[in-house]
């Protein structure tokens, strides 16, 4: 072979060689990548499945002290935040204005104002003594399942919620209590206004001041609003402060009623976002029986309906909350310890049913999933996945069946 016959074989051979790379690199070039995802792993633990909702503490039990006459009344020295002792602290005196009491309409309503005022004390005393018979019936039922339970017939939950009842019972008699001594307190206001004044503004010795009528505290507690600082002239009725007892405390949600007709009365509840490091623990109280109407904030029509919840955690632990404070509620409607779980962002819709992309090699496969009960962040796995099995978190809609994944870094 001559010289240049080699030099043509030579040139032939170099543009060969150019176009097989020119052509894999094509290839290479149109070859499709491996899709980078997010992988999580099918585990097994406990599922909590919860009902959550905003929502807010409040008093059991709240008392306005008024003017029992109208006078002028002294200045108002109490501040929110003051403790008061019931009988003890002074909240405001009132000089009755003399006229008034020669009046024979306002004497016939005073007289039927003391006739209501003892209805009402004989209404207070009759639930007092039921609420003592309710509570008697609860200390024993509480003593004979504590002895159940330390024989091993009752269960830890059913002692609780015994113990949960008479609890309540003894809060709603000390409640009962304090209206008997408002009642009181209302009664004794109301018969001060059938007092006339003497005729030379003297005292008999052990007589009431016919003309000053001092306003006491009707319960122990904290003053949570003021309505009137200064002196004044005010009518009968007239608001001065608002108290109550932070240490009967408990909170209320108002759920949709479709998802209130779920929960029960004793069912556990987690309060979270009240301020503090840690969620407090409560229970279910009560669940009213009636809904009402609100109007949400996209303007939507909702009916409500007022879940109660009492601690369960000691007053320590949330001493801090005051009345009307923001908490975020979760009432636990069900709960397993050891369930198959996937989480919530690697499902997806594929007709009725639902499905995942599980990795096997490098290759996303789908697969139909049955699912049981689920929360916010992962669901219960009845059917199709096994523990440890890699599943793609919010597949892209490049990932389809066969194709080839790579877990994605950094």
């Amino acid at each position: 072979m001559n010289k240049v016959t080699r030099r043509r074989w030579l040139s032939r051979l170099g543009k060969l060689l150019l176009l097989v790379v020119v052509a894999v690199g094509v290839m290479m070039a149109l070859r499709p990548r491996p899709v980078p995802v997010d992988l999580a792993r099918v585990v097994r633990g406990p599922l909590e499945v919860t009902l959550d909702h905003e929502g807010k503490t409040r008093v059991r039990n709240r008392f306005v002290v008024s003017t029992p006459l109208a006078g002028r009344i002294s200045r108002v020295d109490l501040e929110p935040g003051d403790r008061v002792s019931k009988d003890r602290t002074l909240v405001a005196t009132v000089e009755s204005q003399g006229p008034e009491f020669l009046d024979p309409r306002l004497k016939a309503e005073a007289e039927a104002r003391v006739l209501a005022a003892r209805s009402s004390l004989e209404r207070a005393n009759a639930e007092r003594s039921r609420l003592e018979v309710d509570h008697r019936q609860a200390e024993t039922d509480l003593e004979r399942s504590r002895q159940l339970l330390e024989k091993g017939v009752l269960s830890q939950a059913d002692f609780d919620a015994a113990d949960s009842r008479a609890a309540a019972l003894q809060q709603a008699l000390e409640s009962a209590e304090a209206a008997i001594r408002v009642a009181r307190f209302e009664l004794q206001a109301a018969e001060a206004r059938l007092l006339d004044p003497l005729p030379n503004g003297e005292l008999q010795p052990g007589v009431f001041d016919r003309r000053l009528v001092r306003i006491l505290a009707p319960v122990d507690g904290i003053v949570l609003k003021r309505f009137r600082e200064s002196a004044a002239v005010v009518p009968e009725a007239e608001p001065l402060l608002e108290i109550a007892d932070l240490q009967a405390l408990e909170v209320v949600a108002d759920f949709l009623s479709t998802d209130a007709v779920m929960i029960r009365p004793d069912m556990p509840v987690i309060i979270d976002r009240w301020g503090g490091q840690v969620p407090l623990r409560g229970r279910v109280r009560r669940v009213e029986p009636g809904g009402f109407m609100k109007i949400s904030a996209l303007g939507v029509e909702e009916q409500r309906v007022n879940v109660v919840v009492d601690f369960e955690d000691p007053t320590e632990a949330w001493q801090r909350l005051g009345d009307e404070y923001r908490v975020e509620v979760r009432v636990v409607t069900w709960k397993a310890d050891d369930v198959l779980l996937v989480p919530i962002g690697a499902l997806f819709r594929r007709g009725d049913d639902w499905a995942v992309f599980v990795v096997d090699g490098n290759l996303a496969r789908l697969r139909t999933v049955e699912l049981g009960r689920r929360d916010s962040l992962q669901a219960e796995v009845i059917e199709g996945l096994e523990v440890d099995e890699p599943v793609i978190l919010y597949p892209p809609d490049r990932v389809i069946e066969g194709v080839e994944v790579v877990p994605r870094t950094g």
